[in-house]
């Protein structure tokens, strides 16, 4: 495994590489961030953006990268036009291409640039209001993939039991089924009865759609009393109640969970109605994803490596939690 600086270190020859391909003039590259994907904000007099290097296979072991990526875009677009969100809006290059193919560094990768959104990350700091506004937008978002025709080759996840269970996706450089060999076999017992519970749950659910699949506050800007959504990277076909548990999942383990969970309902149902009782099920299901997508990064990650023993102990607490229908207890570990 090469250090994390020289993997970021060859990843921005690349995005200096894509960066080649736009009407843009020469400014200030800096680091954002090295995990799923690799970014970089560029500040330069036409203002500031957000560079994305796509890893291969993100998507699934037999994704298109470039046309799942234009998928993405495809939707932002149609956000920004028919609804009042505030989502990224992608630059494109100058003969309308939504994503490039850049080489560098002995590797070609797709790539990709947005504008760059301002706010704030409360992630660390939430408050019920933040909840409500997220709430609000998320069925927004619902109810507009509930009507919305995707165009022609708009490809991206359909996350089903195959992509949660199965063999579908590759975390990191990691085909998800030697992830689950890599779990310690506590947590794989585990896991395993969570599949075993949601396989059927997942066959049966009725309200399925497009779905952001990774909105939490992390990925949630706020200025000004309103909320910018950001990193649809895990948008895809889905259970729309998994959404909402992503939103709660982190905050679960609080002792304000149930205010949480209230404030979020409130501006959620306040939109567009939504069957809850299954709600624990997703959490635990997206603890389950988030410990293999976890276990994946950190064989080629050495920054994910270092904490993966705590991620695991995270979600064997996490699913006592859940699993016992237990409210407001602290049980993060590591």
């Amino acid at each position: 495994m090469i250090s994390r600086r020289a993997q970021i270190a060859r990843l921005r020859r690349v995005a200096v590489a894509a960066l080649r391909h736009y009407d843009l003039p020469e400014g200030r590259l800096r680091f954002v961030s090295h995990g799923e994907n690799t970014t970089f904000r560029l500040s330069c007099p036409d203002g500031d953006f957000l560079v994305r290097v796509h890893r291969p296979q993100r998507h699934g072991r037999d994704s298109d990268t470039p046309a799942a990526v234009a998928s993405e875009i495809a939707w932002l677009d149609a956000l920004r036009a028919h609804t009042e969100l505030q989502v990224p809006r992608a630059l494109r290059t100058p003969d309308d291409a939504a994503t490039v193919q850049a080489s560098a560094a002995g590797m070609t990768r797709t790539c990709s640039v947005l504008h760059w959104m301002d706010g704030r990350i409360h992630e660390s700091s939430p408050r019920p209001a933040q909840l409500r506004l997220l709430g609000e937008a998320m069925a927004t978002l619902h109810h507009h993939a509930d009507s919305w025709t995707p165009p022609p080759g708009f490809t991206r996840i359909s996350w089903d039991a195959s992509a949660f269970f199965g063999d579908v996706m590759i975390y990191g450089e990691t085909p998800a089924a030697q992830c689950w060999e890599l779990l310690p076999a506590e947590l794989r017992s585990r896991f395993d009865a969570v599949a075993e519970r949601m396989t059927g749950v997942l066959a049966t659910e009725t309200d399925v759609g497009l779905i952001h699949a990774d909105l939490h506050l992390g990925n949630a800007l706020f200025v000004g009393g309103q909320v910018k959504l950001i990193d649809f990277d895990d948008c895809g076909t889905g259970p729309r109640l998994y959404d909402l548990a992503v939103a709660l999942w982190e905050l679960r383990d609080g002792e304000r969970y149930a205010e949480f969970r209230d404030a979020l309902l409130t501006g959620y149902l306040g939109r567009r109605p939504i069957d809850v009782a299954r709600l624990d099920d997703y959490i635990a299901l997206r603890q389950l994803a988030f410990d293999l997508w976890f276990t994946g990064t950190a064989q080629v990650n050495p920054a994910f490596a270092a904490d993966l023993d705590g991620v695991h102990r995270w979600s064997l607490a996490m699913l006592d939690l859940v699993e016992g229908g237990v409210s407001g207890r602290r049980v993060r570990v590591g």
